[in-house]
């Protein structure tokens, strides 16, 4: 973790550098000192050595001055050359002087004519090599203007200080190392300080325990660790109680069953509950700042928030999102302040299933007014008929007196339905659930409509019976098969066939099917047969003296014993009702 922290690198680095370069300049200033030093004391050596040279030099034949070079310059170890007044070479201990050049240009030596002691470090040509020569002006033969030059090679003066420089460069690294070490432990320390700093700072915005803060220096550190200490308890105070209210509104918002939205003045997201992503049918988060346009593509509620935003009222209005597949809301909307600027607060209430129930409501009102009219109205005119005269006629007074009869009894069967629809709808919980054999309740609704398929020439095959127990009530699932029967048995032609099938599903249901062969339900009706009062054949359905009911019923019972209930049919070869029900 250390090395990761960029505060620890960056401490770490500038050490590093600052030692480097103090270093570096260090060894550098020690190196050019110790070589300027080095090439003193040898000019300080040549000088003496020039010295005692130039006085022997004096009294040495000009026959013998090759030899006196030579011995000269083994016993000063260096070269010796001595150089007349116009710059030839008149001896060198170590080169043939009739070879040589003519030295009156060379910087030591116009030094010496001037009458100095020059000094100059070069590249030798003759000797192919870096030499340190001094040059002093003395008298040979009894005449001045003569040069005596003594050089000696810079090789022995690199090696010492070379050797001297490694022992700099060796000191230097040292000194680095223990400057790097210092330099980490002191990066260490101030970089867990600040690490300690930043996690209590990040312990108090998280509202979670965090380790209190280094108090201990008097440096900006420590005084900063002291200041975020004061005000920990204050600040977790402060978001104890804004997390509490936080939690508050979400656990609010989301029990919600209306979809809220919050919107700011340019239409984009600030807010919506999860019951409102849900309604648009996404699962995911919606991101804020999102445009309005991009998430309900529907006119009605933009332009009402665009009216909100506005003329800062509220609005109530009903809206049909497509959306929501069409669902319908009853949406309220009004302004909403907020620090970051205005903006509208909408919300939906989905008055969809109210607005369903008013037209079942409706409809219902209607269809029974219709269905009870059609025989009450009978009823009242046979027994005017009868009341005016009828009586006495024995031909057709009988006859009216069986068609008032058969209304009533289908003004009792529609009564009858209708008290079974009003028990089965009213939610209040059913009869204690009883184990029901489905072969047993097969055959006994095989029983009941027996009579009613001889008369209309109906044949009932019963198939396969596989017996099997389902919980439910007894009662309701032999009237809903009776239902079923007694429908197959109706609207079926005479000589048709109505067989009935039980059996095990793949998926471990009970398994009941009623198939006939009669008219057939077209394809466009089959969506709505389970609605109550609902007929394809409205001629023939009270022919046959049906209530339109009777599927209705069938469609609760399964729904409420936890089954389902499909249909196929084809017009003019039949219909087959297949019902599956959970084993018990």
């Amino acid at each position: 973790m250390t090395f990761r922290s960029p505060i620890f690198r960056k401490l770490l680095g500038s050490a590093f550098l600052l030692i480097a370069t103090c270093l570096v300049a260090l060894d550098f200033y020690l190196t050019r000192y110790l070589a300027r030093r080095q090439v003193e004391t040898v000019e300080q050596r040549l000088g003496v050595e020039a010295q005692i040279l130039a006085g022997e030099l004096g009294s040495i034949p000009r026959g013998r001055i090759e030899g006196w070079s030579s011995d000269a310059g083994a016993r000063a170890q260096t070269r010796v050359t001595v150089i007349d007044p116009r710059g030839v070479v008149l001896a060198d201990s170590q080169h043939d002087p009739e070879t040589m050049e003519n030295h009156a240009n060379r910087p030591e030596i116009r030094q010496a004519y001037a009458g100095k002691v020059g000094t100059s470090i070069r590249h030798s040509a003759t000797l192919n090599r870096n030499l340190c020569y001094l040059a002093m002006p003395v008298s040979f033969g009894g005449q001045p203007g003569y040069v005596l030059r003594l050089a000696v090679p810079l090789k022995d003066l690199d090696t010492e200080i070379a050797i001297v420089r490694w022992r700099i460069v060796e000191a230097s690294m040292a000194a680095a190392l223990v400057g790097l070490g210092i330099a980490y432990l002191f990066s260490r320390s101030f970089t867990e300080r600040i690490s300690r700093l930043r996690r209590f700072a990040e312990g108090l915005v998280e509202s979670r325990p965090s380790e209190s803060p280094l108090l201990a220096g008097d440096d900006e550190l420590g005084a900063l660790g002291r200041s975020l200490n004061q005000t920990a308890a204050e600040l977790r105070g402060l978001l104890d109680r804004l997390s509490v209210e936080s939690a508050r509104r979400e656990a609010i918002l989301s029990s919600m069953v209306e979809g809220v939205l919050a919107v700011d003045s340019d239409l984009r997201v600030t807010f919506c509950n999860d019951s409102f992503a849900r309604l648009l049918g996404r699962y995911s988060s919606i991101p804020e700042r999102l445009p309005l346009v991009e998430l309900v593509r529907d006119p009605g509620l933009i332009e009402m928030l665009s009216k909100v935003l506005a003329s800062g009222q509220s609005f109530k209005q009903r809206l049909a999102l497509p959306a929501a597949e069409g669902r319908s809301f009853e949406v309220q909307a009004a302004p909403l302040e907020a620090p970051s600027g205005p903006g509208a607060l909408a919300i939906l209430h989905d008055i969809t299933d109210l607005e369903r129930l008013e037209r079942v409501r409706k409809d219902f009102v209607a269809n029974v007014s219709h269905e009870l009219r059609t025989p009450l109205t009978a009823i009242r005119g046979y027994a005017e008929t009868l009341l005016e005269g009828a009586l006495e006629d024995k031909d057709n007074n009988r006859r009216f007196v069986e068609i008032i009869k058969a209304h009533a009894i289908r003004l009792s069967n529609i009564a009858s339905d209708l008290l079974v629809l009003s028990e089965l709808e009213s939610g209040r919980p059913p009869a204690e659930p009883e184990r029901v054999s489905i072969r047993a309740a097969v055959l006994s609704a095989l029983r009941t409509v027996e009579s009613e398929a001889r008369v209309r020439e109906v044949t009932l095959v019963p198939g396969r019976l596989d017996d099997a127990e389902v919980k439910g009530d007894k009662v309701r699932l032999e009237q809903a098969l009776v239902n079923l029967l007694d429908n197959a048995v109706k609207f079926n032609h005479p000589g048709g066939k109505v067989s009935v099938e039980t059996s095990r599903t793949a998926d471990g249901r009970a398994r009941i099917a009623v198939a006939d062969t009669g008219i057939g339900i077209p394809s466009g009706d089959l969506s709505r047969i389970f609605e109550r009062f609902y007929r394809v054949d409205k001629a023939r359905s009270r022919e046959v003296g049906g209530t339109g009911l009777g599927l209705s019923i069938v469609k609760h019972v399964v729904d409420r014993m936890g089954g389902k209930i499909d249909v196929e049919s084809m017009l003019g070869k039949g219909s087959t009702f297949t019902l599956r029900l959970p084993v018990a």
